[in-house]
């Protein structure tokens, strides 16, 4: 057996003969000497996939950013000087950065390791004429796999032989409903949810038995396609972490820049000592560098992650809840997300009369009939709903307020009819019990049963494909229960029009027979079967993301369903979803055919797309971020594994996905609801107005801090803050009262605005501004007070305590300021504030005393107790502050 024998174009597309000859398949299986050599040849059936990068490797990685540089260069000289104290610090305040950065990261490889897991531990073959139970690990092509119920498939298989064969495929093609499989060799270009001669390896036989010969192993079946496909995935960086490593950048080149020529004119022009002087160039550096950002940065995204998990989203990748709230457009998958993967019945046709059905999944409640169609006729509709419990295999288990369906999804649904038309299910199934059945077989394509009911009367009753079942009928019940002419094209047109509503339709029939014997023959129900009715199902949209797609609709956000269903029930869900442009949906054969220029052209089109692979998510993700589009992708399956790692927010369903989908996401839905994903885009636009605020807040704190030491530098006069007593205001003042800010609920109007631009730089022309004028302000804070203290004789400690005392002064007045950037901060609600404002402040007031008044902090700061007139000075400079920028806002306003 050659390899290019063992890869044909399209196991599908030929007879079982014709795979048995390809594979050099014996009749009774193959042999151990045939096993060992396909074994050395072919490798194991299991995925390799790349190993992880070492711990220390991602370690390392988290230093590797410029203004962490600027500072190892600081600490590393500060030794040499023999500044030992300042160098600790400093070297401390880059290690716990990287340590919180290491802590964080995201852990998307371990998808791969999600879906080895899937993989089935034992597998039952064929071998030399005998039935074997072997490890999964063992099978090679050419293999015979036996199939039965439960069991978990471990290789692709090409299907000979089946009796009722049914399997859930919804981890490949996001299909709610079990595949019923058949030996039929399909068109080669016929898409993977439709190619139902293969089982494929990963799914699970949901009911019936099959037997098959193994075409794909490993790396080599569908699912370790998908492994590959991972593998070549990269993972896209956050909007705001471009913008931080391109601000870092620049404000490293303007601080190196700065602190060389204020170096070089002071030796030049001053007359200070070179230790001395390259001690106050440190102090520049530390001061212009904003240390508490990324304390603050990590702790604002920490905040949004809690408030997250309060609405049932576990956040996995911390900096993607900022990315929330640039997405532009969420492509999501149908089943479990925008549908509750819970089949229902939506309408049922009783003499030729559509009936809509309304409710909610598995639960009981719901009517049938609306004003249009009025109420069914009573003795028919209980004609249909004794059919559907009765000749039904399902049960239906109960968990307070939940229901799940024991067995087929579609049959759970015809109980819940019944109950819905008033049969109380373990009351009427003890009433008429089963006799006989004809099991559901692909065959016949309906499944029959025969009951009783202890009085001499008996029922047969059959469901099942609609033109199988009318094949079956001689007549048909109208709306007083009696018998009439069974008219096929009347009833067909009622079929069509279900299933041009992407309904999936079952036609019920009933019979009295005249045989009391308790034996169910097929062969003599000939046409004596009535038609009682047809009804229409489908896996209902959650009425919570319909809601959650209007909000979206009106932030400016596409939505857009990506699944692996047929289009007309695609078009169906998006119709009532409330999705825009329904009239057209893509499939895809369709995206096949384009290239990537055609594609981006459809993709910005389109907003409905089915029958959908894993290359196809994963190209139609790639084309929306092409367009600079920041997009979002929901997944439950393995089949959306790729797509959700290349998505600048990968979103898991974490109930009912898979564990590779939730491993290769950056966010899991506890509850599998579009709504919560609304809710967090909203979280994620407040994560970065809050962020926003804060480096609005720290940044001016930097300017001012560094501008007064570089004109007490050029001046020639004495630092009016040392490095260390710096170090302090950035790390423990600044961040506290940061903090605040993080706290900040959302603005009302926070989700009738646009998406902002992902390449939105973070110092826009008013940031700078302001960052001008506060630093301004400060350096005249800091100036005044140090002068002030020196020319009272109160001594260079002393001066240097109430500078800083006035710093953090001025930074407590400006908090009340930055809150409302564009809006008047001097309202009743700006001065009341948030209870996090005034716990910050009373913080800040606490470690100020304990800066200004313990000895500790006093012989390690260098400072010194001040009394009470002297320290007014501080509350006096917050307040001016306060003022001028109130007036700055009203004459930008005016």
């Amino acid at each position: 057996m050659t390899e290019q024998r063992m890869q044909p174009a399209h196991w599908h597309a030929q007879t079982a003969e014709q795979v048995r000859l390809a594979l050099e398949v014996p009749v009774d299986g193959l042999n151990a000497e045939q096993v060992s050599r396909r074994l050395k040849e072919y490798g194991a059936n299991v995925l390799t996939g790349s190993k992880p990068r070492p711990m220390w490797v991602r370690l390392l990685a988290q230093f590797n950013n410029t203004l962490i540089y600027v500072l190892m260069v600081a600490v590393l000289v500060t030794a040499v000087l023999g500044h030992w104290l300042d160098a600790g610090v400093i070297f401390a305040v880059v290690l716990f950065q990287g340590i919180i950065g290491f802590i964080q990261e995201g852990r998307a490889e371990q998808a791969l390791v999600a879906i080895r897991h899937l993989l089935a531990p034992r597998a039952m073959v064929m071998r030399a004429g005998e039935r074997k139970q072997i490890n999964a690990s063992e099978l090679v092509p050419g293999d015979i796999l036996l199939l039965e119920p439960g069991d978990r498939i471990a290789a692709d298989v090409r299907l000979d032989q089946l009796h009722g064969l049914m399997v859930d495929e919804s981890m490949l093609t996001g299909e709610s409903v079990s595949v019923e499989k058949t030996l039929d060799a399909q068109a080669a270009e016929t898409a993977l949810g439709d190619r139902f001669c293969l089982a494929y390896s990963g799914t699970l036989v949901s009911a019936g038995t099959g037997r098959g010969v193994v075409v794909a192993t490993g790396e080599r079946s569908e699912i370790g396609r998908i492994s590959g496909l991972l593998e070549t995935v990269s993972v896209l960086q956050t909007p705001l972490t471009l913008q931080m490593k391109q601000f870092a950048r620049f404000l490293s080149l303007v601080i190196v820049l700065a602190g060389a020529l204020v170096f070089l004119a002071g030796w030049q022009f001053g007359d200070r000592p070179f230790p001395e002087l390259f001690m106050a160039v440190v102090a520049l550096t530390v001061s212009a560098i904003p240390e508490g950002l990324p304390a603050i940065l990590t702790i604002t995204l920490a905040i949004g992650v809690q408030r997250m998990a309060n609405r049932k989203a576990v956040v996995r990748r911390m900096p993607v809840i900022e990315t929330l709230g640039a997405v532009s457009v969420i492509c999501s998958d149908k089943t479990g997300t925008l549908t509750r993967n819970e089949m229902m019945v939506a309408a049922v046709v009783l003499d030729g009369q559509v009936y809509p059905v309304t409710g909610d999944g598995y639960a009981a409640e719901g009517r049938i009939g609306d004003a249009t169609s009025g109420a069914p006729p009573a003795a028919l509709l209980q004609a249909v709903a004794q059919a559907a419990l009765l000749c039904n295999d399902a049960r239906l288990e109960h968990r307070g307020e939940h229901a799940k369906v024991l067995g087929d999804p579609m049959e759970g649904a015809l109980l819940v009819l019944a109950a819905k038309a008033g049969l109380e299910a373990s009351s009427y199934l003890t009433q008429w019990p089963r006799q006989d059945e004809v099991p559901f077989d692909a065959a016949l394509r309906y499944m029959a049963t025969l009951n009783h009911d202890h009085h001499g009367h008996a029922r047969i009753l059959v469901k099942g494909a609609p033109e199988q079942v009318m094949a079956l009928c001689g007549s048909a019940l109208d709306n007083q229960g009696a018998s009439v002419p069974l008219y096929l094209q009347r009833w067909q047109q009622n079929i069509d029009q279900l299933a041009a509503q992407g309904l999936r339709v079952l036609a019920l029939a009933g019979a009295s027979p005249a045989d009391m014997s308790g034996v169910l023959n097929v062969e003599q129900l000939g046409d004596q079967l009535q038609l009682l009715g047809v009804v229409g199902l489908l896996d209902p949209p959650r009425q919570e993301a319909m809601e959650a797609i209007a909000e979206c609709h009106l932030a400016g956000i596409r939505v857009k369903m990506i699944t692996g269903d047929h289009a007309l029930t695609a078009r169906a869900i998006a119709e009532r979803l409330g999705l825009r442009n329904t009239g057209e949906v893509a499939t895809g054969q369709d995206i096949d055919a384009l290239d990537d220029e055609q594609l981006l052209e459809l993709a910005q089109r389109v907003d409905v797309f089915a029958r959908t692979s894993p290359e196809h998510k994963l190209r139609l993700v790639q084309a929306l971020q092409s367009a600079q589009g920041v997009v979002a992708m929901t997944g439950d399956g393995v089949n959306d594994a790729p797509a959700l790692k290349r998505a600048d927010v990968g979103i898991a369903m974490g109930h009912k996905g898979s564990a590779a989908a939730r491993e290769a996401s950056d966010i899991v839905l506890l509850d599998d609801n579009f709504a919560t994903l609304a809710a967090a885009v909203r979280e994620g636009r407040t994560v970065y107005t809050n962020l926003k605020k804060a480096i609005s807040f720290l940044l001016p704190i930097n300017g001012g801090e560094a501008s007064s030491l570089i004109v007490a530098l050029l001046l020639g006069l004495a630092l009016p803050i040392t490095a260390l007593q710096i170090l302090w205001v950035n790390l423990v003042g600044s961040v506290v009262l940061a903090m605040g800010l993080a706290f900040e609920p959302a603005e009302p109007d926070v989700m009738h605005k646009p998406p902002r631009r992902s390449a939105e730089s973070l110092l826009d022309a008013f940031l700078v501004w302001r960052i001008v004028l506060v630093s301004m302000l400060f350096l005249g804070g800091i100036f005044a007070s140090f002068q002030w203290a020196l020319q009272a004789g109160l001594g260079e400690a002393a001066a240097r305590t109430l500078a800083v005392n006035t710093l953090v002064a001025m930074e407590v007045f400006y908090l009340f300021s930055v809150r409302y950037l564009d809006s008047a901060s001097l309202t009743l609600r700006g001065i009341l504030g948030t209870p996090a404002v005034w716990i910050v402040i009373a913080l800040i007031v606490l470690l100020q005393w304990l800066f200004t008044y313990t000895s500790f902090m006093q012989g390690l700061f260098i400072t010194a107790s001040l009394n009470a007139s002297a320290l007014m000075i501080a509350p006096l400079a917050g307040v001016m502050v306060l003022l001028i920028l109130e007036l700055e806002k009203r004459i930008r306003r005016a």
